[in-house]
């Protein structure tokens, strides 16, 4: 299986921590030298290690923001 090349452009912020001192992170994220897209998912504490997760175009996340605004929390 190929090495997934990844460099965390920009940290955004941290969404939760989990028992195993994982975090639940939204960062822009180059993944095999491509263009930086915006990600959710859990990363160790070095970010050396990554859980599943989903990453979104700039597109993406201004119709997922206007889906979270029009939701009743």
């Amino acid at each position: 299986m190929a090495e997934i090349k990844y460099e965390i452009t920009e940290s955004l912020g941290a969404l939760s921590e989990s028992g195993k001192g994982w975090f639940k992170e939204l960062n822009l994220v180059s993944w095999n030298d491509r263009e930086p897209k915006y990600d959710i998912r859990d990363w160790s504490p070095e970010h050396e290690k990554m859980g599943k997760g989903v990453t979104l175009s700039k597109d993406e996340l201004r119709e997922l923001k206007k889906l979270l605004n029009n939701m009743d929390l």
